[in-house]
This record gives structure tokens, sequence and C-alpha cells, in this order.
């Protein structure tokens, strides 16, 4: 992408948000695992501008923090700057927040913090449009299915930008106008600054609207240009809860489209929740009621069945993950691996190739080695197990004192009965066997059977049977 320094990208994100309901301020609401913000900064970086700047305002030192505590997990490298509209007044007030910037940019781009749905090829095409025809504005319409509640734009008898009325203005005729503002905008920086300088507040609120600046932009005899956008759906914006369910909707479709168009099998595509980052090899099948969160990678030739969850994880090719598998942040998973069902792998876990964990078996910050089976009921934590082991049902590693964690090793080739209980510190050397039901507590050596359970006892003609 060709550099345009001359460019300066506004993300406008100072808005209460009053109607979603919520403490969080809105463009930190999430959308396919990542806030509405970051969607924003993402698009606005694929321009490669001069700068972009994020104008603030409600709980503004929080949204900022969230900005620059996770610039580099969203991929964003561009350098941000903030300018906070210390007065909620309108759209244009925003924009009047970042003047001292604006005076160094030819080109000004307005784009909304709670609109994370516009495409980055669609803000370059509306880019190029303004650029070609030297156009002292442009911006964005859209023609939508139920156009109620936006302001309507006009055009002249040639198809030129009139101007632009709000709902409330519109008498009958031009409400039934199905193309609206989109309220994304290209400026002239100095036609921009010269008309922020002749609005007037409008409205009960006093509110100084960014729409208003071109007609002042018409009167200079510049050209003010729409820029017609045929999916309507990119410019939606998020107000309400409802409105976020939407958005939702619209980019996990996306995502399942642009997985199925790269080999993915999705079963049921509306029945799987992808975030945005989440990369899928070909051949690889996704069942109902899956969530694939974070920067999860899966290789090809997979499996999971339903109701699989995993989060920021990286799976290899071929790997079954069975009904009720979860996975949480930082596993590792390699070829060959079979998990489930309902196995619950915490953070830090690494499967070597082709080992398998079973049905409701635990695995937390351990390596199962290479070949390794953990198949039943079983707790395995704070472990290093070598290839080939096999651990038998309801086996336990005892790895926390009450004060510290501690660690047991398990060297290549062990085998390891029923309900037995590794007491950390201790470990255990290859090819070693450890009896069903014992309690280990010191380190065994290889090629030993190692057995720590109590003398088994009977007394007679003490059970349950009643005598007479």
């Amino acid at each position: 992408m060709v550099a345009q320094k001359n460019l300066c990208v506004l993300i406008l994100a100072a808005g209460k948000g009053t109607r979603m309901k919520s403490s969080l301020p809105k463009p930190l609401h999430r959308v396919c695992g990542l806030p509405m913000i970051a969607h924003s900064l993402r698009a606005a970086q694929s321009l490669n501008p001069g700068a972009i700047c994020v104008i603030v305002g409600h709980e503004a030192q929080r949204v900022m923090d969230e900005i620059k505590a996770n610039l580099s997990s969203w991929g964003v490298s561009a350098p941000i700057v903030f300018a906070e509209q210390k007065e909620l007044n309108g759209s244009a007030g925003a924009v009047r927040a970042a003047l001292p910037l604006l005076n160094k940019f030819q080109a000004i781009m307005v784009l909304n913090g709670d609109a994370p749905m516009i495409r980055p090829e669609t803000l370059q095409q509306m880019y190029d449009a303004f650029d070609v025809n030297e156009a002292g504005a442009l911006v964005l319409g859209v023609t939508v299915p139920e156009p109620k509640g936006y302001g309507r734009i006009i055009r002249a008898a040639d198809g030129s930008f009139d101007r632009i009325v709000e709902e409330a203005d519109a008498d009958d005729r031009t409400r039934k106008i199905d193309e609206v503002n989109g309220g994304m905008y290209v400026f002239n920086s100095q036609a921009l600054v010269s008309a922020l300088s002749l609005l007037k507040p409008q409205g009960p609120k006093q509110e100084y609207y960014l729409t208003d600046t071109l007609a002042h932009i018409k009167d200079f005899q510049d050209t003010v240009l729409v820029f017609n956008l045929p999916d309507y759906r990119q410019a939606l914006g998020v107000n309400c809860q409802m409105d976020l369910a939407q958005a939702e909707d619209i980019m996990r479709a996306r995502i399942s489209r642009r997985l199925m168009d790269n080999g993915v099998r999705l079963v049921r595509p509306y029945e799987v929740y992808i975030d945005e980052d989440v990369q899928i090899g070909a051949d690889t099948t996704v069942c109902p009621g899956c969530y694939l969160k974070g920067k999860t990678q899966i290789g090809e030739n997979c499996r999971l069945d339903g109701s699989v969850f995993i989060t920021d994880s990286v799976i290899g090719n071929n790997v079954f993950l069975k009904l009720g598998t979860y996975i949480e942040e930082g596993c590792v998973i390699e070829d060959g691996c079979e998990v489930g069902p309902y196995a619950h792998l915490r953070p830090g876990t690494v499967l070597k190739k082709g080992a398998k964990v079973g049905n409701f078996c635990e695995i937390k910050k351990s390596v199962i080695g290479e070949g390794s089976k953990v198949n039943h009921l079983t707790y395995i934590g704070d472990t290093d197990m070598g290839q080939g082991v096999n651990i038998g049902a309801g086996t336990i590693t005892c790895n926390y004192d009450g004060q510290k964690k501690h660690r047991t090793v398990i060297g290549d080739h062990c085998f390891v009965g029923s309900n037995v209980n590794f007491v950390a510190p201790v470990e255990i050397k290859p090819y070693s066997k450890i009896g069903a039901g014992s309690t280990i507590t010191k380190d065994v050596p290889e090629d030993a059977l190692a057995v720590a359970r109590a003398r088994q006892v009977v007394l007679e003609n003490k059970g349950v049977k009643k005598n007479d």
C-alpha cells in the first residue's frame, strides 16, 4: 500500500452511547472478538495515512488507556494520537477538537468508532474518488431498506449532491428517499476548517452537525461528491444492544464465508462463533456450537465436534477435538492428537504429536509427550511427561502444597495404573510401572515397579449381612 502521507483519518469515539445501557464506553464493546474501535483503527490503518487521530470524550481516559494497551494485540502498528472533545456538542464539535492537526494535512477522512463493519477497500475507494476529482468533500451514501431516522441525501437534477435533510426537517416526499447519509466523509482540509468556522448550533441540544459543513463547502464552489455504497450494512452504526447483535451476525457471516471460500467445512455456518483473527486450514470440519476465539490457529484436516471452545491457542494438522472440549489460552496441540469428549486444557498445556487426552480429563501447564495417553477422569497439573506414557483412570498430580506449586516428571514409556496420586515434587524415571491405587511421594528409579498402598485386611462376618 502506497503511503498517503497527506491524509489524516479522524475516528469519532467521544459519545456517551446512552442507548447501550452499559457502563462500558460504546467504542469498547466487542464485535467478533475485538472492540469496535479496534475494527475502525484497522480499517484506517489500511490506508497507510500520515496520521490517525481518535477523538475521545466520554470516559476519555478509559478509552485512551484501552487503546494504548492493546494496539499491538489488535494488529495496529500505525502511530495513534488523541484529541479530547471537552464538550459533547455534536459531530462537528468532535472534529473541531482536532483543529490543530487538520491544518497539517491536505485531506481529512472522518470515520466512526461505532461503525465496525466498514471494509478497508471501501475506504480506499472513497479516498480515490475524492482525490481523482479534486473534491472539496465526499460523503458516503447508502441505500437502505428502512430509511427512518437517517438524514436523506438530496440530489440535484443532474444527479450531483444538493444537500442533506435530517429526518426531523423532512417533508413526506423527502422521507420516501432511501439514499441516506452513511456518516463517513473525506474533506479537503482547508475547506473543512473554513466550513467549521461558519457553523451554528442546531436542534434542541444546540449541537454542531458535521453534515452542515457540506452546504458551506458547496457554497465555496467546491465539488461535493456522494460515494454510493451498494452494501449499506458496512455503514451501519451501533447505538444499542440490538445493533451490536446485528453487527455481530453480519461480521460472523463474513468470517464464515471467507473461511469456506478457503476450503473450511462449516457444517452449519450460522451456528458457529468464530472471531476475526482466527485462522483455519483447508479440509477442517467445524460442527455447530463451536466457539473459536482470539488469535486461535487451527491446521488442516482437523475435526471439531460440537460445542468445542478454543481461545488463543495453536492446533496442528489432523487433530480431532471431540464433543465439549474446552481449550484455554496459550495451549499448543500438535499434529494427530485427540482430545475429549469433555476434556479441559488449561493455560500452558502442550500436547506433543499423537498424544491423547480423554473424557473428563483436566490438563494444566503440562507437557504430554508424543503418543502418550491420558484417557479417563484424570488431573495432570505442572507436569513434564515423556513419550509413550499411559496414565490410568483417576490419576492425580498433587502439585500444590498450600503455598507453592511443584512439578511432577514422568519419563518415557511409563505405565501408571488407575487411581494413582503423585505428590509433587516427584520424578518417575523411564520405563517404570506404578501400581494402581498408589500414592507416590518419592522418586521412582528407571524400569522399576512402585506400589504404595495399605495392605488389604479382610475381617470375616463383619459385613452388612445380619446374622440370625
